[in-house]
């Protein structure tokens, strides 16, 4: 694995973002449903992420539902000329909080306005259709009428690029056949690798990655590797993950997202971090050995 340089920016579209931005998920109630516990301090994180330089935010209008993108809303709006802001589509939320798949062209149409109306924006930077083929993975299957209906939504002037996530390779294929793909999120950290392949071939076309964890949750692993790295690294083991996945390829894009300042200012802290290679190979081997 090469030096790269963490700090700097990627092309996300057409826009240039910090490599290390902030997911939304957290700021809604337990389980991504309902109203924060302090609504207060949720606003103050998002205040915080784009005063400390955060140019790119990951959110949904299925969190909460639409509690996440009314906060971004409160506390951001009008938006900064450099703030991307990236949403999905594909799910709506039962009364108990379920996840329900929404992908029929009606629902993926009502979610784009939906995300439009609560972020009280004209037209959407980014949005990544969720495939829920897989629940708890990419599962095989086509996925050309969901992409032909972005690609609608995006000659009508609502949604400037799309993005892929929860995909395979072929979907991905498949996608790019009908429009073009600015970015695929899927999941991905040092334990569990299955898309190394997929991230260097979207590395050399010049498409962002953005790895996320199960849960929406960006937690560090269970790992005494990485322990061990971090504390002779004088780090806390998430800022070892993210600061891995910086230096793993240079189109991976950071969405780590908490409640919390003190620890927003920890995982942004990561972006500075630059591991020596011995960190690098101790923590590699994690991939075949799993953590332990």
């Amino acid at each position: 694995m090469s030096s790269i340089n963490q700090s700097g920016n990627f092309t996300l579209g057409d826009r240039a973002v910090r490599r290390l931005g902030y997911g939304a998920m957290q700021l809604a109630g337990p389980g991504v449903f309902g109203p924060p516990r302090d609504k207060a301090a949720a606003l103050a994180v998002l205040r915080e992420a784009v005063a400390s330089g955060v140019n790119h935010i990951d959110t949904s209008d299925f969190y909460g539902p639409h509690i996440t993108n009314q906060l971004i809303r409160e506390a951001l709006h009008p938006y900064r000329d450099d703030l991307v802001i990236v949403t999905k589509i594909s799910a709506r939320r039962g009364e108990d909080g379920s996840w329900i798949p929404a992908m029929s062209p009606r629902e993926l149409t009502q979610a784009v306005h939906d995300n439009l109306r609560n972020l009280g924006l004209d037209v959407l930077d980014v949005v990544n259709f969720r495939s829920m083929l897989g629940i708890h993975g990419p599962a095989e299957g086509s996925i050309e009428e969901q992409v032909t209906v972005l690609a609608g939504l995006q000659q009508q002037g609502l949604v400037r690029h799309i993005g892929l996530s929860n995909v395979t390779p072929a979907q991905i294929a498949q996608g790019r056949s009908i429009c073009k793909i600015a970015c695929v999120q899927n999941h991905y950290n040092l334990a569990h690798r299955d898309d190394d392949a997929l991230i260097d071939d979207l590395a050399s076309e010049g498409v962002a990655y953005v790895p996320y964890f199960p849960l929406g949750g960006f937690s560090p692993l269970q790992s005494s590797t990485l322990s061990a790295v971090a504390a002779r690294l004088g780090a806390t083991p998430l800022q070892v993950a993210l600061a891995w996945l910086l230096q793993r390829a240079p189109n991976i894009l950071l969405i780590p997202g908490t409640s919390s300042v003190a620890h927003l200012k920890e995982n942004l802290a990561a972006s500075g971090m630059l591991l020596p290679e011995d960190a690098l190979r101790e923590l590699d081997s994690m991939e075949s050995a799993g953590p332990h």
